[in-house]
């Protein structure tokens, strides 16, 4: 009997995770699954397409306690997907602590990754298990890390990437590749990375590197970009004793779409969440934004071409093994696949429902982790496999 909850399990990355979690690649026996979700309307669409008796649906207002430890009591995993920068993820991450029920979420740029971090000896007294950042990235590029720092006796450095290219006729129309929020925070606020062997704040859109990679991306200008593994990975068990010295995560979007986000961060839509007075009303630029460009696609979504999205997630780590000086690589490589085509983000849903089963398949480790320090490769990347995500390891003398 496993009873798994998703809170906002109907918003874009909760369904998708739910899709993945009633597919045949389930490799538990799930039982429940409580979507949790403001919007009764999208959860009720999305239980009528997928049709599985096991989808159980429950309102949610997450600012109402009663209703929060109501969803979350009884379960065996809860998952948050309610978007980070709402600000709800402590309380979320504290009601799954009183409840004693094993929590998931998806990150949200490290907003609130060191002060979770921080409960960890609370929650491994209490029993209770949580792994933060268990999407793509984060999740799926935390243990790329642990498969590259695995190959290494000793590293000097890990560098982690995430590149994404569309292929077809130009958009006319802004689709953000997710939340807005998110998106503008990638651009106009400043990122913690690893240098020299401290964590050091670096400015928006700065640490700027080209790299040639193959063809659908090609020569592609990184930055770096506020993201949860640099907290975690060079501060992980089997990598910090390593003596590990520099850790950066860096950003890459399609050429266009990356000049329409500069060009907001540099109208002031970077401060997204700092009103502005219009004809007496205050308002956030966010809000604005936001129904700006979700009015502008349905308006003119007959507009938008026929595109297929390709991505690649890569780590490279410099260091030495058996005494040799080597480069150790891992890559994940996602192309377009009908299985893909329901998913608004296939990568980060998939690897969510990924994470999720593995903590319920295997005996828990009490205590709050980032994926790097609770899953290993050799269980991992056969999940990713199934799903049609191509990982490559390789190992050579520099």
């Amino acid at each position: 009997m496993t009873t798994i909850t998703l809170l906002g399990g109907a918003g874009f990355m909760g369904a998708g995770i739910v899709r993945d979690l009633v597919s045949d690649r389930a490799i538990i026996d799930i039982t429940t699954i409580r979507l949790c979700d403001a919007s009764r309307p999208r959860m009720e669409s999305l239980a009528a397409e997928l049709a599985d008796p096991r989808i159980v649906l429950v309102d949610l207002d997450v600012t109402d306690p009663a209703q929060l430890n109501a969803a979350i009591a009884g379960a065996d995993i809860c998952i948050n997907c309610v978007p980070t920068l709402l600000g709800f993820q402590m309380a979320i991450f504290e009601a799954a602590f009183v409840a004693k029920v094993p929590y998931m979420d998806l990150g949200g740029l490290g907003t609130f990754t060191v002060k979770q971090i921080a409960e960890h000896e609370r929650f491994k007294a209490a029993g209770v298990t949580a792994v933060l950042g268990a999407g793509s990235d984060p999740g799926m590029s935390n243990v790329i890390c642990r498969a590259v720092a695995d190959e290494l006796d000793e590293i000097d450095r890990i560098n982690l990437y995430w590149a994404a290219e569309l292929i077809g006729d130009e958009n006319p129309i802004l689709v953000p590749p997710y939340s807005v929020s998110t998106v503008l925070a990638e651009y106009a606020h400043p990122s913690t990375q690893f240098l020299d062997g401290a964590h050091v704040t670096c400015a928006p859109m700065t640490g700027v590197e080209i790299v040639d990679l193959p063809e659908p991306w090609g020569r592609c200008e990184f930055m770096y970009s506020p993201h949860s593994e640099q907290l975690t990975v060079p501060l992980a068990e089997g990598i910090k004793e390593k003596g590990i010295r520099e850790f950066t995560w860096k950003l890459h979007l399609p050429h266009r779409e990356h000049e329409a986000w500069v060009g907001l961060v540099k109208a002031g839509f970077g401060e997204f969440d700092d009103p502005v007075e219009v004809n007496g009303v205050k308002v956030k630029p966010l809000d604005v934004l936001s129904k700006v460009i979700q009015r502008n696609i349905e308006r003119h979504g007959d507009r938008i071409p026929e595109q297929q999205s390709h991505e690649i997630h890569f780590a490279i780590g410099h260091g030495r093994k058996d005494g040799k000086q080597v480069v150790a690589r891992c890559d994940v490589v996602v192309t377009p696949d009908a299985m893909y085509a329901p998913y608004v983000d296939a990568c980060t849903s998939m690897n969510a429902s990924i994470a999720a089963q593995l903590i319920l398949k295997y005996p828990k480790k009490p205590g709050v982790y980032a994926p790097e320090s609770y899953f290993d490769a050799e269980t991992y990347f056969p999940e990713l496999d199934k799903r049609k995500f191509k990982v490559t390891k390789t190992v050579v003398e520099a």
